[in-house]
């Protein structure tokens, strides 16, 4: 599989075609390429993201997840709310990591781009015909890595990671699964959050 068709994949699994995926599939590659790893189909790797909420560039956090496969659903990246394109991937088995971010080079010729302007405009992303989706695309992904990625050296990342907690208990109150790391003991009785009255 090439490049191209990992962000072909990408942008399908995101569902539009925008320049946040995309930067994130380029920031992505590159952090796989630095720490000469690949594609995590477990959890051997993990992804700290620093998008944040509510905001236009969020799509970012798909790019990455869809090329380094971490994911929210296997638990292997988690948000450091900052507002930024950027993440950092660590490679648990040695804990090397890199950072990677996103440069605000083509800010201009993406904001005056069919796209951005129809989706200031209120326009859902779908709604925007392809080719000006595909354009804005294309002007990420054919720029060169040197001007629109900062990719940092790799350093040591210094954590002890927990193993995975594996299986599931029926909650003896609701009835429901809950994964055995979120069992709580009320009395005698193993329950889940909700039903043992605690936060967490």
């Amino acid at each position: 599989m090439t490049d191209y068709d990992i962000l072909l994949d990408a942008l399908k699994f995101h569902g539009h075609r925008c320049y946040a995926s995309v930067a994130g599939v380029r920031c992505g590659l590159a952090a796989l390429r630095t720490l000469e790893v690949k594609r995590s189909g477990g959890t051997q790797l993990y992804a700290i993201l620093e998008t944040g909420e509510e905001h236009g560039g969020m799509c970012y956090g798909d790019g990455v997840q869809y090329t380094t496969g971490c994911t929210f659903g296997k638990g292997n990246i988690r948000k450091n709310p900052l507002g930024k394109l950027a993440f950092t991937l660590i490679d648990k088995d040695t804990n090397r990591a890199v950072r990677v971010s996103y440069k605000p080079t083509l800010q201009k010729q993406i904001a005056a781009s069919a796209f951005m302007q129809k989706r200031a405009a209120g326009y859902q992303p779908d709604e925007i015909p392809a080719e000006e989706q595909m354009a804005l695309v294309e002007l990420v992904w054919n720029a060169p890595e040197a001007d629109i990625l900062t990719v940092g050296p790799a350093f040591q990342y210094e954590k002890n990671w927990l193993p995975e907690v594996m299986g599931f208990t029926k909650c003896e109150a609701c009835d429901e699964l809950v994964a055995h790391a979120y069992v709580r003991l009320v009395g005698e009785r193993k329950v889940c959050i909700p039903c043992s009255g605690y936060d967490r």
